[in-house]
């Protein structure tokens, strides 16, 4: 498996250990790697469920989750690239989540597969290499 970046929805399947075919990639993937990589930006959105839902012992098990986890941060090559790829998307009729296209700009920048269950949210963007842990 290439190196990889979490989104936040297989990030979700990873925590809630549910999905047997996400749990089995997940592991293997942690075999291979030692860690997950995720973006500062789908930490955001995790922890912002969380204490939406005043979910404390989740918020606990995700704050260890993540030191074990490399964060990647929102440099400020990710915006300028998440803004190009939001131009690009206006232009082609493309969807253009501003969340979405931080994440990966987050895995461009890095170099790093994206690991979503919502491909169709990124298939157009030039680049970018996908995975659907959630596929068999």
């Amino acid at each position: 498996m290439d190196v990889a970046l979490l989104d936040t929805d297989i990030l979700n399947e990873v925590l809630k250990q549910k999905n047997d075919v996400v749990v089995r990639r997940a592991a293997t993937y942690l075999q291979e790697h030692g860690q997950f990589a995720i973006g500062a930006l789908s930490r955001y959105e995790v922890i912002r469920g969380l204490k939406d839902a005043n979910a404390t012992a989740q918020l606990s098990r995700f704050a260890k989750f993540c030191q074990n986890t490399l964060v990647l941060p929102v440099t400020d090559a990710v915006p300028d690239r998440a803004a190009e790829l939001w131009v690009h998307a206006r232009q082609g009729g493309h969807p253009r989540s501003d969340a979405d296209l931080i994440i990966a700009a987050t895995a461009l920048e890095h170099d790093r597969v994206l690991v979503t269950g919502n491909t169709a949210h990124f298939v157009w963007i030039p680049g970018l290499t996908l995975a659907n842990w959630r596929v068999a």
